[in-house]
């Protein structure tokens, strides 16, 4: 361990390289080894080497933070309390923190909010945005992209554009759910699904009836709930009214799933004997729930990050293409169905 303030010069003793090398790796610069990458990380770990921020701006023009927007959630306190948020944070702050980035959340529910994250990024307060937008009729991708921001979204943008986006196959995750209850036995099938002014909400929904009809079941009842436990509640309440013989149930989110089984215990139904019931996401509220959720799982935090990586790639080299890249989901059997 060093004395006094560490230097690039004690990284670079530590970790065996050149000082020039430790500066190409604190700066950014993507044309290192990974393996040695590794070795000056290491090096930054045990010195606690600090870099000078802004020295290093004046080098890179960069401001060595990235705004992870939240788009269209409609307020602070709707991000604290979904899990699905959280996961994105977690997946963009592991990836982040060991290249030297640090991202600062933006909250975008209002016209004055989305103006306000474009005017911050215009004036170079951060380098660019992850954007996690939550209805297709957003107008923020389309600010950003006219202003020339490097942005990357989770999910596809409402209308096509010239964007790098990381998203689920959100069909086949519907098409699993499906033929999970087909295939215990469910002859009644009703689906809650997600908001239907969100892509995510229709795939699912869409997925689901598809599997639905390829396994002779013409016509599934649905209701429309919002995401949250109390929207799932509702619906699962509507259901047992107006379709008592349900005996499987799909939702589209954890927590309306989650919502679903509590209503269902209240009726003295038994899980999955009497009602099976399949959420998706696989997020805390599948381990909380009880039974445990069986549940569509969508790596949230694995795709966070590649959006993150994506990010930073076209930092590194502007003139390359949008990229996008599709995740599969996955069956996650539990103790619900």
């Amino acid at each position: 361990m060093t004395k006094g303030t560490p230097t690039l010069e004690d990284v670079a003793r530590i970790a065996g390289v050149s000082r020039a090398t430790v500066s190409r790796v604190v700066n950014g610069t993507r044309n290192v080894d990974p393996e040695i990458q590794q070795m000056v990380r290491s090096a930054i770990e045990q010195t606690g080497y600090t870099p000078n921020r802004a020295a290093r701006s004046l080098v890179t023009r960069r401001a060595g933070t990235v705004a992870l927007v939240i788009s269209g959630a409609g307020g602070g306190s709707d991000v604290f309390v979904d899990p699905f948020f959280g996961r994105v944070t977690a997946g963009v702050v592991d990836f982040l923190r060991t290249r030297g980035v640090h991202p600062v959340l933006m909250l975008a529910d209002s016209d004055h909010s989305r103006a306000e994250v474009v005017q911050f990024l215009r004036q170079g307060s951060a380098d660019g945005a992850l954007l996690v937008t939550t209805h297709a009729a957003d107008p923020l991708p389309a600010k950003l992209l006219e202003a020339g921001v490097h942005a990357v979204l989770y999910a596809r943008p409402g209308t096509p554009m010239p964007v790098s986006y990381v998203d689920l196959d959100h069909q086949a995750g519907g098409r699993l759910a499906a033929a999970r209850l087909v295939e215990i036995g469910c002859t009644h099938v009703a689906a809650i699904s997600g908001p239907l002014n969100v892509f995510a909400s229709q795939d699912r929904l869409n997925g689901f009836r598809e599997a639905m009809a390829r396994n002779g079941f013409p016509y599934v009842p649905i209701v429309e709930g919002g995401f949250t436990a109390a929207s799932g509640e509702a619906a699962m309440t509507r259901l047992l009214t107006e379709y008592p013989e349900v005996d499987g149930v799909f939702a589209a989110n954890d927590l309306m799933a989650q919502g679903a089984v509590d209503v269902l215990l209240e009726h003295k139904l038994r899980i999955p004997q009497d009602v099976a019931v399949v959420g998706f996401d696989d997020s805390a509220p599948a381990l909380l729930s009880r039974p445990p959720l069986t549940t569509i799982r969508q790596p949230v935090e694995a795709m966070a990050a590649k959006m993150a990586e994506l990010l930073l790639a076209s930092l590194d080299f502007p003139g390359q293409r949008p990229k996008s890249i599709i995740f599969e989901p996955e069956l996650v059997i539990r103790g619900s169905a």
